[in-house]
């Protein structure tokens, strides 16, 4: 149990008054050393039940996270609470600086890195060398939703442990169903962990659903919306070229709203900039895709839209979680359009290999090893495939799971080949089966007749929190009657676009008098 003068440091330290609902019961059973899955809802504090006991822990904390300006973020709090032991291990350091801070981990108490950089062979064996009270997976889900296909080495993070000589291991996530918790304690072989899940829902979310009939219609409703609020929001888009679009739309339109896009085609320090100046206050609303939006603490976004609608029930929780943060009244808008479900479905079948493409082009090994021709390299296979990014680190994983290649050599054993190479079309079969399941249910939310927010937590949870303000469109919310904290700034307070032309039109002014 965690004693008083303890949580007197909590105070001073994390400058907090008491533990929200979990964090203590979570807190308690990892400085016991126990295994731990905590599901907590979006916006209640996940990360204290870490960083926490890395304050008081003698040995390292590693924290497995999926993003790196969720990392720089996570650091630059810390530090600036006090907690200098603290360090961020990614690709946006210089190799210098990242083989610099791996000589010195005996520095720090608490780093942060991502399941991609736990692969290497210099960060595991330096790593190990120190005593490890702690090995964390913040956003565990993403074991589940991005493992299988986007980051496969979310699903070795099982072999890393055993690497590490099995440090108590603490598992958090904002949305899991009990297929998703089963899926994370499979991963990583902890049969035993104990659970502590709270329910997600958050009663002071408005959700909303507009059906329309056109794109035209999205946009006009849109407009309409952002005319009538100033207020901080998030715009979410299957499409990067519709986020770009929508955002000059926006600009255009609607001069005095501060408007950027963000996704994951752009430059880094591109997308650091933009995530400080929209919590900063700076920007007003991001038109943006799913990479927008994991671990962002910013208390005030008042509504979050989903002009395309997610993939999945779990990934339109995590990202209207991001609203009201502060507990004030904040909607969730999803706009429908007849045919939004192509887009979706189009992005499931080029998240995974054609079957009938890994069938034949194994064919074509065997036939190549009963002629006894040398067989070609494992990275030969899948650029024959002419697969993109995510299928060919779908099918490179699923080849080392099933032992038919050592290094980067396929191994041959025919029956054994042929087994595995079933056994992958088979996963295919599954896993594009369980993709479009998930997708009908966020379908058949969108169409509900009845309560939108009894539906959408019904295979999460049994019941569900009293609303603190209106329920849903299904149950008579309409925009007229909403009236929520809009943003207040001094009307003569410039942009930055205005400083920067401010700027510029000076030091003309200077050049030419010169």
């Amino acid at each position: 149990m965690i004693k008083e003068e303890i949580i007197s440091q909590l105070r001073q330290q994390f400058n907090i008054t008491g533990f929200r609902e979990g964090q203590k019961e979570i807190i308690d059973d990892v400085m016991d050393g126990k295994d731990v899955l905590g599901v907590l809802p979006t916006g209640s504090g996940k990360s204290l039940c870490y960083q926490f006991p890395a304050s008081i822990f003698s040995g390292l904390t590693i924290v497995v996270s999926p993003l790196i300006s969720l990392m720089e973020d996570q650091v630059k709090q810390l530090k600036a609470s006090g907690f200098k032991d603290v360090v961020a291990l990614n690709s946006f350091m210089r190799p210098d600086e990242r083989a610099s801070a791996l000589k010195q981990l005996n520095q720090y108490r608490l780093i942060y890195l991502s399941p991609e950089l736990l692969q290497q062979d210099e960060v595991i064996e330096q790593i190990k060398t120190f005593d490890i009270s702690l090995f964390v997976i913040d956003e565990a889900h993403c074991i589940s939703q991005w493992g299988h296909e986007f980051r496969p080495d979310y699903l070795r993070l099982g072999t890393v442990l055993n690497k590490l000589h099995d440090p108590p291991v603490l598992a958090l996530s904002a949305t899991a169903t009990k297929e998703v918790q089963n899926d994370i304690i499979s991963s990583l072989e902890r049969p035993e962990i104990t659970k502590h899940i709270y329910p997600m829902d958050r009663e002071n979310i408005t959700f909303v659903v507009e059906k329309v009939n056109s794109e035209n219609e999205k946009r006009s409703l849109l407009n309409q919306i952002l005319q009538q609020y100033k207020i901080p929001a998030l715009i979410y888009f299957s499409s990067k070229r519709k986020a770009e679009e929508t955002a000059a739309y926006i600009t255009e339109k609607l001069p005095f709203q501060r408007v950027a896009f963000y996704h994951g085609g752009m430059d880094q320090m591109d997308r650091i900039t933009i995530q400080q100046q929209f919590m900063n206050g700076q920007l007003d609303i991001i038109c943006c895709t799913s990479a927008f939006g994991m671990g962002i603490n910013k208390q005030n976004i008042r509504l979050v839209v989903h002009y395309h609608f997610p993939l999945q029930i779990e990934s339109f929780l995590q990202e209207i979680g991001r609203a009201g943060r502060d507990g004030k009244s904040s909607v969730s808008l999803l706009l429908y359009a007849p045919g939004d479900e192509i887009v979706p479905n189009s992005i499931i079948h080029n998240e995974l290999p054609a079957k009938e493409d890994v069938k034949s082009l194994f064919n074509k090994v065997l036939q190549m090893a009963s002629k006894n021709k040398e067989l070609p390299p494992a990275s030969q296979v899948i650029e024959d495939l002419e697969l993109n990014d995510v299928q060919g680190r779908f099918l490179y994983y699923q080849m080392e799971k099933h032992g038919i290649m050592d290094g980067k050599t396929l191994v041959y054993n025919k029956g054994y080949l042929e087994q595995s190479i079933q056994e992958i079309v088979q996963f295919i079969d599954e896993r594009t089966a369980f993709k479009k399941r998930k997708l009908y249910d966020i379908f058949n939310w969108i169409h509900a007749d009845g309560c939108l927010r009894e539906r959408l937590y019904i295979g999460f949870q049994d019941s569900y929190k009293t609303p603190l303000f209106e329920c849903c469109s299904n149950c008579g919310f309409t925009f007229e009657n909403w009236e929520p904290d809009q943003i207040r700034r001094d009307e003569t307070m410039l942009s930055w676009h205005d400083k920067l032309k401010e700027l510029m039109l000076a030091e003309g002014f200077n050049n030419e008098t010169k």
